[in-house]
């Protein structure tokens, strides 16, 4: 805990050093263990980086919804802070499993025949969709949080809006929000494994097939949750060091 608070850029490279390299090595290891597991090590391997790739796009794209979404609770046009109001409530009231085949089922009916999207991008698309609302109601509080008379005090510097809000509204309103961010991003590494659902080939959809073909399904599973504890725990260390450099929850 104080080498996370002394060193927090440290912390959050070493963190991000650390899942490439477990990303790279995993097979290694795994090729040690008896049947069925290292037989299947490069598959699990494989699956890891399905899981990893799956998590950080949707999360990135899931911040962004949330971002937008919030200010459009926000808004002071009726027509835009309805729908986002609708989306929040459609997403949140609505199972994960149900949204991914939902995208996967109606991608090919509202694209053009041009535009093919593959199994990975429409559970993607999903899984953002679903954290963004989450992200959402966090990035609105976070906002909420900020008091307003600094926004004022903006104004009156001669500050535009635009120039208000990126220099001073968003960046007191993440730093409120991260934790509650980080904590979506930890849960998104696990509801990523809903995306064997349309076929991708992920880290839970590779111990569905190995132990399909071993029948041996406690030691397949004993090692997709300790791929996953290593998975969220590095993710955790990173969100938790980007606190610590941001001083979430420093007393002023």
């Amino acid at each position: 805990m104080n080498t996370l608070k002394k060193y927090p850029g440290w912390v959050i490279a070493g963190s991000m050093v650390g899942l490439l390299a477990f990303l790279w090595i995993l097979a290694i290891p795994l090729s040690w263990a008896p049947e069925p597991i290292g037989p299947a090590a490069q598959q699990f391997s494989e699956g890891a980086r399905t899981t990893v790739e799956l998590t950080v796009i949707s999360g990135f794209f899931g911040i962004l919804l949330g971002i937008f979404a919030g200010l459009g609770k926000l808004s002071s046009i009726p027509p835009l802070r309805w729908l986002c109001d609708f989306y929040v409530w459609l997403i949140r009231g609505t199972p994960l499993l149900l949204q991914i085949l939902f995208v996967w089922l109606i991608a090919p009916a509202v694209l053009s025949p041009a535009i093919e999207l593959s199994d990975f991008a429409c559970a993607a698309i999903a899984l953002a969709l679903n954290v963004g609302a989450y992200n959402t109601e966090c990035v609105r509080a976070g906002i909420l949080a900020v008091p307003h008379g600094q926004i004022e005090a903006a104004r009156a510097l001669g500050l535009s809006p635009m120039q208000t809000f990126i220099d001073i509204t968003l960046p007191q309103s993440m730093r409120v929000a991260l934790p509650a961010l980080a904590n979506n991003l930890a849960s998104l590494v696990k509801d990523s494994s809903l995306a064997y659902a349309i076929s991708v080939v992920e880290l839970t959809m590779v111990g569905y097939r190995v132990q399909a073909e071993s029948y041996k399904p406690i030691p397949v599973f004993i090692t997709i949750a300790i791929i996953y504890l290593i998975l969220t725990t590095a993710f955790t260390s990173l969100t938790s060091a980007l606190e610590a450099k941001l001083d979430v929850g420093r007393k002023r």
